[in-house]
């Protein structure tokens, strides 16, 4: 069920008036978003309002930037339910489009904080930007609320050793296959979700079918095979995942293929997730199928072990 409201009028925000609000894109809802997230439900606790975060879709870049928006940690949905799952009592998605890009840094404030919502307060991180390009900032926004009377929290930035958490970090993390360093920075492994389709079937010949996962919204890993706990179904499957294309059999396309260790069977059109808990090693062309099914029953036996003690 989806949990992510969308925003077409001040009428949708009616109950969540008077709230403690958080604006933002929380694109992967990573450990710097969390700590936001942690800071806005205990304001809004102590002040028996609701806690609100407000993110946007689509994101800005793809009308500002169209071809160039960087690929998302999170789909929509996804974000929704981890935000929700950090105590947030209502989330909601306001409708990118140009009526509000263009809106000064007062008029967005006057709208959406003072207008639709009339929050209370407001808790931010320190690169928060607002209005049409992005001239508003956290001292803007100070001024904003001061002159209004509501409160401004600006929590400082999540950090790892003396990186500063973001999503840009995480991409980068991804496409060098880095999946470890990336669940440190989200909190959580990473997670992909897409639909099962057919594919060359070329797992079964060699002994090992695969589910090849396609119409994935989100960051790819770089190619290669990794440990991961697949969910299909409602049930949660060992997986070794290859990604990229197959260089032994001349194959160029690059794909997503799930070998579930424990269960087989044909799960064609079923939707299903893959949480990724550890890169196993690159991809490489082998010189016979034989050597690559070797190489595979290799894969399947370094899973295991990875997933036995994850």
């Amino acid at each position: 069920m989806r949990t992510m409201q969308s925003v077409v009028n001040s009428q949708s925000l009616d109950n969540e008036r008077g709230c403690v609000l958080s604006i933002g894109n929380f694109d992967g809802v990573h450990r710097g978003h969390q700590v936001i997230l942690s800071a806005l439900r205990k304001y809004a606790a102590a002040l028996n309002v609701p806690a609100v975060a407000m993110t946007f879709e689509p994101h800005p870049a793809v009308l500002l930037k169209p071809g160039s928006t960087p690929p998302r940690v999170t789909t929509a949905l996804q974000k929704a339910a981890l935000i929700r799952e950090n105590g947030i009592d209502r989330v909601f998605e306001y409708p990118t489009d140009w009526t509000l890009l263009n809106l000064t840094p007062q008029e967005f404030f006057d709208r959406i904080v003072v207008q639709q919502l009339n929050a209370v307060g407001l808790v931010e991180g320190p690169n928060f930007f607002f209005g049409k390009g992005r001239s508003g900032n956290t001292r803007t926004l100070e001024s904003f609320c001061r002159d209004s009377g509501r409160f401004l929290e600006i929590v400082p930035p999540a950090t790892l050793g003396d990186q500063i958490i973001s999503s840009s970090l995480i991409r980068q993390s991804l496409a060098n296959g880095d999946v470890e360093r990336a669940a440190e920075f989200l909190g959580r492994p990473y997670e992909i979700a897409g639909t099962i389709v057919s594919g060359a079937q070329r797992g079964r010949t060699i002994g090992f079918p695969t589910a090849n996962l396609a119409e994935i919204e989100t960051v790819i890993p770089a190619p290669g095979v990794y440990a991961a706990m697949a969910k299909v179904q409602g049930r949660k499957e060992k997986a070794a995942v290859s990604i990229g294309p197959n260089p032994t059999f001349a194959d160029e396309q690059s794909k997503v293929e799930a070998h579930l260790l424990d269960v087989s069977g044909d799960f064609y059109g079923q939707a299903m997730s893959l949480r990724f808990i550890a890169r196993v090693r690159g991809l490489q062309k082998f010189s016979s199928k034989e050597e690559l099914q070797h190489q595979i029953q290799k894969d399947v036996a370094s899973v295991q072990s990875v997933l036995k003690t994850d």
